[in-house]
């Protein structure tokens, strides 16, 4: 197996504490940057390294950080996006929670490349931990001079606010985010105008994940071209994929882009529990369509997945075995979506409630053969039709499975039984 190349420390006792970080190299990219770099030389070095967005997106960091007006007379503010309520994706909170400086250490050298002096962190509600971790290393940051008024003598001022959500999945989606943070309702805001442009109390502001800006400090300590001699061309350095399912070994895995999806699978994650033939991989969290035991010979990268029908969106890799039945697991991802959905979006909101009706008449033996047809019209006709992409994420589940199980949902609305009598957890 590969040794673990970026977030390498993240096991080590007390990594969570400021002087374990600092013993293991922490703040020395900080310290580099404030003496020796201009913020907008930052920002070039960060676009030569190609570093794509790892909450799901994949946009080029360096890239956005650009997007900011350089004339404005308003506050930018950069938000770093802790919300992770990806079915099937667990990375953020293990990083928040295990190597807090970590992300303090590339926030506040973000911060400083987008000349920005109030930053947030906003945390998922359900991550009591995390928060309290970050929290904590926020406090010690502060007291060793790393945040504050002058930081290291620089003459960089910036404050980092703590902001916890509410536990709604839309909260991860940015524009709703920023609503949730100014004390609203989160419902998702029309684009254009883009964040960068106006977004927090309508100022500029940068939105990045946390496994993003984890990724700053050793850009700007090893230089663009270490990080992009990992991974692909188009999508470098390392990525944490989330193993969960029906898998012996679950757990994060820290590889190159571009890692094969079936290497993942059967040598890091130890093959399938039991033994069993694999059915089905979600290969980018429940959003992201599936793919059949018989595809997952591909690259785990954004262009590869691409290429095979699907995405790497937040790498939560899903592994089902023989025994799933795919009518009961797609159920539970429309009920999920169903439940999060805030509502705003017409197609969004009556179509995964629909959908789930559907598929729960399926369950019950009560399906009709037109309903397989009925279930792709309603999914396609939220594809593409809602202000954020909660829609899109109800709907490609759907079509992705009808897609490449078809004959088990048409089997049980002509009164077959389920192929499979496990029905897969998803939460």
């Amino acid at each position: 197996m590969s040794e673990k190349i970026l977030f390498k420390y993240i096991d080590y006792p007390d990594q969570d504490r400021i002087e374990t970080y600092i013993k293991n190299g922490g703040y020395t990219a900080l310290r580099k940057v404030l003496k020796e770099y201009q913020p907008e030389e930052v920002v070039d070095i960060v676009k030569a390294s190609w570093l794509r967005g790892r909450g799901g997106a994949g946009f080029p960091t360096g890239v956005k950080w650009s997007f900011l007006p350089k004339d404005g007379n308003k506050p930018i503010y950069l938000i770093v996006n802790g919300d992770e309520s990806e079915p099937g994706t667990f990375k953020d909170r293990q990083l928040m929670e295990y190597d807090p400086h970590q992300l303090i250490e590339g926030a506040i050298i973000s911060a400083y490349a987008i000349r920005c002096h109030t930053a947030f962190i906003y945390i998922r509600g359900e991550f009591v931990r995390p928060a309290e971790q970050v929290g904590k290393a926020l406090q010690e940051a502060k007291d060793k001079g790393f945040l504050g008024k002058d930081i290291l003598g620089s003459g960089y001022d910036l404050d980092i606010h703590i902001v916890r959500g509410g536990g709604a999945y839309i909260c991860g989606e940015e524009t709703s985010l920023m609503e949730s943070i100014e004390g609203k309702r989160p419902l998702s805001r029309q684009k254009p105008p883009f964040p960068a442009i106006e977004g927090l109390w309508g100022c500029p502001t940068i939105i990045n994940n946390v496994e993003t800006l984890s990724n700053i400090p050793h850009i700007l300590n090893n230089g663009a071209e270490w990080y992009k001699s990992f991974g692909t061309e188009k999508s470098p350095g390392t990525k944490i994929f989330c193993l969960s399912g029906h898998i012996n070994r679950p757990g994060n895995y820290e590889l190159p882009m571009g890692v094969n999806l079936k290497e993942l699978i059967y040598e890091y994650g130890g093959g399938i529990i039991d033994d069993r033939p694999l059915k089905a991989v979600i290969p980018g969290g429940s959003s992201t369509p599936i793919l059949r035991a018989d595809e997952i010979d591909v690259n785990m990268d954004f262009e590869s997945l691409a290429a095979a029908g699907t995405m790497l969106g937040s790498a939560g890799v899903i592994v089902m075995h023989d025994g799933t039945c795919m009518v009961s697991a797609l159920q539970k991802l429309t009920k999920f979506y169903e439940h999060e959905s805030c509502g705003k979006c017409s197609p969004c909101r009556e179509g995964t409630n629909w959908m789930n009706k559907i598929l729960k008449r399926m369950l019950k033996g009560e399906g009709r053969p037109e309903d397989v047809d009925l279930l792709y019209d309603i999914a396609k006709n939220i594809l593409g039709r809602t202000v954020c992409p909660l829609g899109d994420a109800a709907a490609m589940p759907v079509i992705g499975f009808l897609d490449k199980f078809r004959d088990e949902f048409e089997n049980i609305c002509n009164g077959g039984k389920p192929k499979g009598t496990i029905h897969f957890p998803f939460n």
